[in-house]
């Protein structure tokens, strides 16, 4: 099952939701698809899903395993080093329970092996005109440069534009000194812009399918990235960044993102050796 889709699944709403999400992905990439659920097994409740898949997601090689681990995160993080993506929602029952929504939620985002998508909520594709965008978090780190080339993928399989999102601040200044002119400040948000620029560099030569926009914005991450990922199908960032989104997954920035996002949130992880 190297490369498969793997879904954390406990039989709640939410892992529904998942399963469903990472059904019709698994079909869009033309991968298997695996569901795993931690702790005692509900054969039933396994069987039922996969029915579902055959059913939603026809042509998916699926199949579902218990995994006996009395720690969720430690599962999830073993199997995700052979998984394309690990998948989970954004709550659950039993096992999942607080799932992205406190220390589990680090544990999993910091130290998965794949990439990890957390479905809150999946977008009404019939709720808008149009096709709605993949949105990206940008800050020049490392890991945003991974969370970009994965979100020019996901744009591309979707037939879907994508935004490029930088929040920035104005450097803070101690003691009496006068306030920023309006000349420093469109000196910064050039600075600023180059650093989208760069990060974005050879993308569009790889990519010529995807129309790319960028939003470069003064203000706080969390409301930037939310404020633009409104009408989004998939929101990706990484879960380690600098500058506007240092610490993003790890803290309350987190939490705002995870929490109120109104699609899926792709958590990219820092490249491994």
């Amino acid at each position: 099952m190297n490369g498969a889709i793997v879904v954390g699944y406990d039989g709640s709403p939410q892992a529904q939701q998942a399963l469903a999400w990472a059904a019709q992905e698994a079909r869009r990439e033309r991968r298997a698809l695996r569901l795993v659920h931690v702790g005692e097994g509900d054969g039933q409740s396994l069987d039922a899903a996969v029915e579902r898949v055959r059913t939603e997601a026809p042509g998916v090689e699926v199949t579902a395993d218990v995994e006996a681990d009395r720690s969720v995160p430690r599962a999830l993080i073993r199997l995700s080093s052979d998984a394309h993506l690990l998948v989970v929602g954004s709550r659950g029952r039993g096992g999942f329970e607080g799932l992205l929504l406190g220390s589990v939620s680090s544990a999993v985002a910091a130290h998965a092996h794949c990439p990890v998508v957390v479905v809150r909520q999946v977008p009404d594709a019939s709720s808008t005109s149009g096709v709605r965008p993949v949105v990206v978090g940008v800050d020049g780190s490392p890991t945003s440069v991974r969370a970009i080339d994965l979100a020019f993928d996901q744009a591309s399989w979707r037939n879907a534009p994508l935004v490029a999102v930088h929040a920035w601040d104005l450097p803070a200044m101690m003691g009496p000194v006068p306030p920023w002119t309006l000349e420093e400040v469109e000196q910064l948000l050039v600075t600023e812009k180059a650093v989208v620029a760069e990060s974005l560099a050879g993308h569009a030569d790889r990519y010529p399918d995807v129309k790319v926009e960028t939003v470069v914005q003064l203000g706080a991450p969390a409301p930037v990235v939310l404020d633009a990922a409104s009408d989004a199908q998939l929101l990706v960032v990484g879960s380690r960044g600098r500058g506007g989104f240092g610490g993003l997954l790890l803290g309350s920035v987190s939490q705002v993102v995870v929490s109120h996002a109104s699609c899926p949130v792709v958590v990219v992880q820092p490249s491994v050796g």
